[in-house]
């Protein structure tokens, strides 16, 4: 508690209350000290400064002089909260990601991906399947069903190439020249005059 924490530690923006995904924690946790390394220390003393609300309770609570060395930190912080590590994926559950009414193709690729990296496996053929499953249909989907890519990476240049498409032409859609107005005729004062005194004459002719 006594060591000063060298001012070149990066630092982790990660904050861990209690209810967040563990692993995901541990894993922010890891590779930003990768990049400053330090001492036993030191990983204590900034681990310690991730935790917030309740996971800070839990740490306070701690009898003083408890903790010797972040493994022993380590371990029981994983021991107190092991409900919080995410159930592991598997492949078949790639066939439930769908693509939200409204969600942007980018926006999904981008989720399908982060579920890919979480799984053990690199089964080319089904992430190929899984997504054109859960794509929403449409001109990229129908695409896909023409000509059946190979590799998510593919699935990824092509996403890439119809979106870029997307834009310019929703660009030049909105470069549209504004239609011509058409032209107003305009009523003469001389004509507006003799209308008015031709209105009068009948009017003293009917007296």
């Amino acid at each position: 508690m006594d060591l000063v924490v060298p001012a070149n530690t990066v630092a982790v923006k990660a904050s861990f209350t209690g209810v967040e995904d563990l692993e995901a924690h541990l894993m922010a946790f890891h590779t930003k000290m990768m990049l400053s390394g330090g001492s036993d220390a030191v990983y204590c003393k900034v681990f310690m400064s991730t935790l917030s609300g309740t996971a800070l309770d839990w740490f306070v609570s701690l009898p003083t002089g408890h903790i010797t060395t972040f493994q022993q930190f380590f371990k029981m912080f994983v021991e107190q909260y092991i409900v919080n590590k995410a159930p592991p994926l598997v492949s078949y559950d790639l066939f439930d990601v769908r693509q939200y009414q409204g969600e942007s193709l980018k926006d999904f690729l981008n989720r399908f991906g982060a579920q890919i990296v979480r799984l053990p496996g690199k089964d080319e053929e089904m992430f190929v399947h899984a997504f054109k499953k859960g794509v929403f249909p449409g001109p990229f989907s129908e695409s896909l069903i023409r000509s059946h890519p190979a590799t998510f990476a593919e699935i990824r240049r092509r996403a890439v190439a119809h979106i870029a498409a997307e834009s310019k032409v929703s660009e030049k859609r909105g470069n549209v020249a504004p239609a011509k107005p058409r032209a107003q005729t305009r009523v003469q004062p001389q004509r507006v005059m003799e209308a008015a005194v031709g209105k009068r004459e009948e009017d003293a002719s009917s007296l």
